[in-house]
């Protein structure tokens, strides 16, 4: 099994991304939304998608560079603003991220990362309310899976067009997509700290982990049968813990039921109220 197995016909996925967009912001009234756009593919890939789904003047974009981001960032940020003619705001998270930074000690990288995902995402958040506008989300199928990612960070949103799409997948739809070849092909990371990188942190490549995920989820391969094509076991055992010990990332959170009507479980609105009232 080869990373072709993954290939999807990325016309089709437009479509329906474009559609997914369009009626999910739109049948709860609203008519706009708002991302962070980091300078990497995930980010830019949604705003590609927004743009061509609701236009232009309907997507806002917010760059929120702490002191030590990579100016990279800004530049390939910049970039896709410009292809888009987007409107754009940079809202600097250094002064409230350094007031948190003061508590935790420098060597505590996962806290100090958590608090800046999360800070981005008091920003969004707090656009959103003063504009009326959604948060659109830039988590795809592969961090979601590992859990890579901060809960009420990076991976809050109140929609997410491409978290069924593995990170080699979003690659292919990138370039269906023509975006700029500079964010295509840089290296993956979160720009947390000076440095870093998604695949040093994972300790594995998108594409070695993409393909196992593919034969483990869609596939419903065995471990035996994974194992007969070459993955390693070690490999494999990792990366399945990691996609079951981060289920939790994966859920609202759990409701203890009491009543007959339990929301997430036994009232569903999409299910059981066919227009808001």
């Amino acid at each position: 099994m080869t990373l072709q197995d993954l290939h999807l016909d990325y016309s089709i996925v437009e479509d329906i991304l474009k559609a997914f967009l369009s009626n999910e912001i739109r049948k709860f009234g609203f008519n706009s939304i708002v991302l962070g756009l980091s300078g990497g593919i995930d980010s830019a890939v949604v705003c590609e998608l927004a743009v061509r789904a609701l236009g232009a003047d309907n997507v806002l974009a917010l760059m929120m560079p702490y002191s030590s981001s990579s100016p990279e960032s800004i530049e390939h940020a910049e970039l896709m603003i410009r292809k888009l003619g987007i409107r754009s705001e940079e809202m600097p998270i250094t002064p409230v991220v350094d007031s948190f930074f003061s508590l935790i000690p420098g060597d505590q990288l996962l806290r100090r990362g958590n608090i800046m995902a999360r800070t981005r995402m008091i920003f969004l958040y707090d656009v959103s309310a003063r504009d009326g506008r959604l948060v659109a989300g830039t988590s795809n199928k592969t961090e979601l899976l590992l859990g890579y990612g901060t809960l009420f960070g990076d991976m809050a949103s109140a929609v997410n067009p491409i978290g069924d799409l593995y990170k080699t997948q979003l690659r292919g739809l990138a370039r269906h997509l023509s975006l700029p070849e500079p964010i295509i092909v840089k290296t993956p990371s979160a720009d947390l700290w000076e440095g870093q990188s998604d695949e040093d942190d994972l300790g594995f490549s998108y594409e070695a982990v993409d393909l196992l995920l593919y034969m483990m989820l869609e596939k419903r391969m065995d471990k035996q049968a994974i194992l007969a094509e070459g993955v390693a076991e070690p490999f494999y055992d990792r990366v399945r813990k990691m996609v079951v010990r981060n289920q939790y990332k994966r859920m609202m959170p759990v409701i203890a039921k009491i009543s007959a009507r339990t929301p997430g479980i036994d009232f569903r609105y999409a299910r059981d109220w066919q227009e808001v009232r």
